[in-house]
């Protein structure tokens, strides 16, 4: 009796340990994914939504884990350019430049934090699912195609040079981002180029308004869903921040590189032909979509 009891006790902790390191490795997916997808124009969020749905990982802590993880990857901006955001913080009160720079970024937060308060719990409920967000992905996709074959007239060249009007235009492009799928990076960035800003200053102008819009919505998220959080949490969350922050880090010098020498057509491509695989394999059945 005591030798099978022994045996069940192993056989229980062999389990749990399992389950661990399953839910580790998801975790570390996850913020992967998070980080490389987070400042591209394919959609975090939309990434999110399908890769936690073949792993299993779309609970409300699931949900909440892909909340912290922005994190992650928010604060790999933040390091990547800690020496620009310090000199605006150290000279907003005698520079003009530095409070342009500011009121841009409030000017441009503004939209979405006012449509995401009114209208994110109804568009959560209806369109944070796989098929919605495959259709958006193409949609997307052309709309990038779109702006690419366009004549690029560019007005400004530096983020420094933006005025609060071309803010505001990049703000009310960034609630298209709203709709999962759509990209809140490819909403800024493909706005930019459609308003006349440089590639490189639309890129990195999405970059810097990343950082107040994603840090407000996680904060909110999180400080709605505190009572799901435990300590038994931390580890996950902590695998998931920290490869979020890395992955996002490599990939956000590696766009800067990219775009001095190319335009974003691939992003456009790789959109329309993630999203047909989705709604093909959706409909086939060869993936149980379980939210489709």
């Amino acid at each position: 009796m005591a030798g099978a009891v022994k045996e069940f006790t192993a056989i229980f902790y062999l389990r749990e340990e399992f389950m661990e390191l399953s839910l580790l490795l998801k975790a570390l997916i996850l913020g992967v994914v998070e980080g490389i997808t987070e400042f591209l124009p394919v959609s975090s969020t939309g990434h999110l939504i399908l890769v936690g749905d073949l792993l299993d990982f779309n609970s409300e802590k699931g949900k909440l884990f892909e909340i912290v993880i922005q994190c992650g990857a928010i604060l790999a901006i933040v390091w990547e350019y800690r020496a620009k955001l310090t000199s605006v913080v150290a000279r907003l009160s005698t520079d003009p430049q530095a409070r342009r720079f500011a009121m841009n970024l409030l000017v441009a937060f503004i939209p979405v934090a006012v449509l995401g308060l009114l209208f994110g719990r109804a568009i959560k409920e209806v369109l944070f699912k796989p098929v919605p967000v495959a259709v958006a992905f193409i949609v997307g996709g052309f709309i990038i195609l779109w702006a690419e074959r366009r004549k690029h007239e560019i007005r400004v060249g530096s983020v420094d040079d933006m005025t609060w009007s071309d803010a505001l235009k990049i703000g009310l492009a960034q609630c298209l981002a709203l709709i999962p799928g759509t990209s809140r990076a490819g909403a800024t960035i493909i706005g930019g180029l459609f308003f006349g800003l440089s590639r490189r200053a639309a890129t990195e102008f999405s970059f810097f308004l990343a950082i107040p819009v994603l840090f407000a919505a996680s904060a909110y998220e999180l400080f709605k869903h505190r009572s799901t959080l435990t300590a038994d949490d931390l580890g996950v969350l902590t695998v998931g921040l920290v490869a979020a922050f890395a992955s996002a880090f490599v990939c956000v010098r590696w766009l800067l590189r990219y775009i001095s020498r190319h335009d974003f057509t691939i992003f456009a491509w790789y959109r329309i032909a993630f999203g047909l695989i989705v709604l093909a394999t959706a409909y086939s059945g060869v993936v149980n979509w379980s939210t489709n």
